[in-house]
């Protein structure tokens, strides 16, 4: 009997214990989930931090003030790569979504869906209307070959506006793994880009200057439109008016072609001074395509604006040369004739090079190549208080000629000496930072550098500049017998877009935009696909053990849990 009464009662302790155990655990879970109601934490342990937001994403997703709503067309039977792609972008708008909250939607969409041909092609249109541009894919399955149109991009919808983005980032030259690596390291800044773009509403002014020659407004006609979806755009003529730039936060000098005066010099000069930002697009060498197309020849020649010396001042030496670059764009070149018709063939112009960003630089980091026309090379110099960034150069198949030079499209008839063309990669575009000196200081009559109305200042409070030794790289296309202009950056020849427009939109953002947002597009990491080949051959080896491995776990741990309690109940 006293054995009996010990077994229930040790029983009865067992149950009161268990009971207990129940009751702390559903209320130590109760608590967990009450605490984390008013804490909010994620944890990145991947190596590259890829799904770390930046500060300025952060930032503007909790301050959104009604819903973004995102329909991407990256849907349906996906290639490898694209599958991956999609997959990422998902992620990406869930790290998204968990600052935003209920403020972002999205969905994703199968452009592809439909079974009738009539209507997908409807649905394609419609998507190119809106701004995405669509990608034709070769699928291979054995011996078959198939094609497929998928639309990688995405609209985004805020407040009655639409934008589009484009999540692929096509780069010549590169695979297309790469370019789906280089997409997705750039989700973020699309997305945010896209964002900040509807829900802008900036009072930051831009101007380009006139009155020297430079681009005219159907030259810079995409260039406006595009500043004009983050910022007010406007055309100033300075005309040595003090008050000309007032009230402006940055200005744009797009291939002057004659001098500026002195007190042209003296208002930017001061301008920057006052903490202005300027893009400089400076041609020190004169030479024009029209030029060249209505005569046999054309010569470069030295072209005096006379900014040399104030932007040697700033930190930027403009050099009077032209490169020559084996990676070119092609133009069309007359052969003979067929019958009474030109024949044409397209020709590798070396004065119209591709030109790179240096990766050194979020402005110019994974950036498409841009198409440039008769560039010269730059030079930073060291100025006390202001730092240097290369964010343009050649390629390394380059040379240079210096002006004055004659140049002719005779020389496309001989092959080029290779060996000749080695000596780049050449700067031919820089970010300078930093408090600039006055290009005015100790040059002014005391009357002036005393007189309370001008307020000459001879060090600037700290702001940038960018330089670029290329007049037409804000140039779009155009066609002035019907006032057309085209995007900026297409090049009609081979109907290919290249960087010039981003490049714009990254430099511009990284001058004005103190969110820090550029930052965004130094993200990297790499997508670990599977290595295919390895898959085939050990396919069947990983199958069984991943169908055998969870059930001899299972076998095995239920047979040490029926041996331990015949251990602990056998008597």
């Amino acid at each position: 009997m006293v054995k009996e009464a010990s077994i229930f009662t040790g029983r009865k302790n067992k149950r009161w214990t268990d009971l207990m155990g129940l009751i702390i655990g559903l209320a130590s879970i109760f608590l967990v989930n009450y605490l984390g109601s008013f804490l909010f934490e994620r944890f990145d342990l991947t190596a590259e931090k890829r799904y770390t937001l930046s500060d300025a994403t952060i930032s503007t997703l909790e301050e959104l003030e009604d819903v973004i709503f995102i329909r991407v067309y990256l849907d349906g039977d996906l290639p490898t790569e694209f599958r991956e792609m999609r997959a990422s972008t998902k992620e990406m708008l869930d790290d998204m979504r968990a600052y935003a909250g209920a403020n972002l939607e999205y969905e994703f969409i199968n452009p592809s869906a439909s079974p009738q041909e009539e209507e997908r092609v409807d649905v394609y249109k419609e998507l190119t209307r809106q701004g995405l541009q669509f990608t034709n894919i070769r699928m291979r399955a054995g011996d078959k070959v198939s094609e497929q149109i998928i639309f990688p991009g995405a609209i985004l919808s805020f407040n009655g506006k639409e934008t589009p983005i484009q999540l692929l980032k096509s780069q010549a030259g590169s695979e297309q793994s790469e370019m789906i690596e280089l997409s997705i390291q750039q989700l973020e800044y699309a997305f945010m880009s896209g964002i900040q773009k509807l829900g802008t509403t900036t009072d930051l002014h831009v101007a380009f200057i006139e009155g020297h020659g430079e681009l005219d407004k159907l030259e810079t006609a995409d260039a406006e439109r595009a500043l004009s979806e983050f910022y007010a755009v406007e055309r100033i003529t300075i005309d040595e008016q003090l008050g000309a730039l007032d009230g402006l936060d940055a200005i744009i000098i797009a291939q002057p072609d004659s001098a500026f005066s002195e007190k042209d010099k003296f208002i930017i000069d001061q301008f920057i001074m006052r903490g202005g930002k300027v893009m400089w697009c400076i041609d020190p060498v004169f030479a024009r395509m029209d030029s060249l197309k209505q005569s046999q020849f054309t010569m470069g020649l030295v072209l005096e604006h006379n900014l040399t010396d104030q932007l040697f001042k700033y930190g930027a030496r403009l050099n009077n040369d032209l490169v020559l670059d084996l990676e070119a764009l092609p133009i069309p070149i007359v052969t003979g004739m067929v019958g009474n018709q030109p024949n044409y063939e397209m020709f590798t112009w070396y004065y119209m090079p591709l030109i790179s960003g240096h990766e050194g630089h979020p402005i110019s980091n994974n950036m498409e190549r841009l198409r440039s026309e008769f560039v010269s090379t730059l030079d930073l110099v060291d100025v006390d208080g202001v730092t240097g960034h290369p964010l343009l150069q050649t390629s390394e198949k380059s040379r240079l000629v210096n002006a004055p030079t004659r140049i002719s499209f005779n020389m496309l008839r001989e092959t080029p000496r290779y060996e000749m063309y080695s000596g780049g990669p050449y700067t031919v575009g820089a970010l300078l930072e930093g408090s600039f000196p006055s290009v005015f200081k100790n040059r002014l009559p005391k009357q002036i550098v005393d007189n309370q109305g001008i307020q000459f200042l001879e060090k600037s409070e700290p702001t940038k500049m960018i330089v670029v030794s290329d007049g037409d790289i804000f140039k779009n296309e155009l066609s002035r017998s019907e006032e057309k202009f085209y995007a900026l950056g297409y090049y009609k020849y081979t109907d290919q877009m290249y960087g010039n427009r981003e490049f714009l939109l990254n430099a511009m953002n990284y001058l004005l935009d103190d969110s820090g947002l550029i930052n965004v597009r130094n993200k990297e990491y790499k997508i670990r696909l599977l290595d295919q080949a390895k898959v085939d051959e050990k396919r069947y080896y990983w199958q069984g053990l991943n169908t055998a491995f969870p059930i001899m776990l299972v076998l095995m741990l239920g047979g040490l849990r029926m041996w331990l309690r015949r251990r602990t109940y056998g008597n």
